[in-house]
């Protein structure tokens, strides 16, 4: 951290910082600089409040210098591997998960596992358990719903991603998947992430409606200093005043990460934009920016399907989308 003194600062004043400092335990050293007085503060302060710092006499502003996820912006390039031999990450050819917002019966999520694997798809994804606006929308179909997904593993050999939203349906989902989603409304759910990071399992991390690429990745931090490194980052629109789409699809966040972390990172163009007529360009547009992959949702009757249908793409037009 830098302590910025305010101007004029004398060599006395400064010294009185850097011994209000070594009281903290905290070893420091005085930058003098033709405009301001500097305080480089040599120790890891990530876990110490700034207002710590910026409180002490004559101290003008404070600036970290490392940022606080450093496990998520550091590292080696992570590359994920499933069973099928599909892999995730460091330059190898973006993977495709698809599958319908909700399962909602068993024949059901097996015709589309089929369909998906056809059109070229590496993953299925499918809710088991569905966190809705509305207490009245269909909420999944839980336990039963986690069953059906395995079949559909079982049966297509297709690695399952499905989201969880407690510690409970962590432990009930872990025996059936193979990644966990963690939604956009528990991207701020810490304990929630905490809990996924102690599992052996890889975390797929939606991007909050709100939330900036700095939120983000601090989110991935929770999961990974919890000792689950194996984290996909996704970028599933933001809310701003756009009312044309359901989002606004920030593929600039999606370039961003790519130069900042090595984690995977990957596309939803159906929540983004919550047009199935967008969903491939916005797919094309996200691949020629970088990511890693893509998270699409697809059902055969979208017009009958329990949630998300005006967003699900058929099984043909994911197959012209691969």
């Amino acid at each position: 951290m830098i302590i910025v003194l305010k101007q004029d600062s004398s060599e006395e004043q400064a010294a009185q910082v850097l011994e209000s400092l070594g009281r903290l335990g905290l070893s420091a050293t005085a930058l003098p600089t033709s405009q301001n007085m500097l305080i480089a503060v040599l120790d890891d302060v990530r876990q110490l409040p700034s207002h710590l710092f910026s409180q002490l006499p004559f101290v003008e502003r404070t600036i970290r210098v490392q940022p606080q996820s450093t496990l998520a912006l550091k590292g080696a390039p992570l590359t994920l591997s499933f069973k099928n031999k599909i892999q995730i990450g460091n330059g190898q050819r973006p993977v495709v998960i698809a599958g319908p917002c909700s399962v909602e019966g068993q024949a059901q999520i097996l015709h589309l596992a089929y369909k998906v694997k056809e059109s070229g798809a590496s993953m299925l994804r499918g809710g088991a358990y569905k966190p809705r606006t509305s207490p009245y929308d269909f909420q999944g179909l839980g336990k039963e719903g986690l069953k059906y997904l395995s079949e559909a593993r079982q049966a297509t050999g297709l690695p399952v991603v499905s989201e969880v939203m407690s510690a409970e349906q962590i432990e009930q989902a872990e025996p059936f998947i193979d990644m966990f989603q963690i939604g956009a409304r528990n991207m701020y759910n810490y304990e929630l992430l905490k809990e996924v990071g102690r599992s052996s399992r890889p975390v797929l991390l939606k991007r909050a409606m709100s939330a900036t690429v700095a939120e983000l990745l601090n989110a991935a931090e929770y999961i990974m200093l919890a000792g689950n490194l194996h984290v996909i980052l996704c970028e599933r629109g933001i809310r701003t005043f756009e009312t044309c789409t359901r989002n606004t699809l920030d593929l600039g966040a999606v370039a961003a990460l790519k130069s900042m972390t090595e984690l995977p990172v990957i596309v939803d163009p159906s929540h983004a934009t919550g047009r199935r007529d967008l969903v491939a360009p916005m797919a094309r547009a996200a691949i020629a920016c970088g990511a890693d992959g893509l998270l699409i949702e697809v059902h055969d009757q979208p017009l009958q399907a329990l949630s998300d249908g005006e967003q699900a793409v058929t099984s043909c037009q994911l197959k012209d989308i691969i």
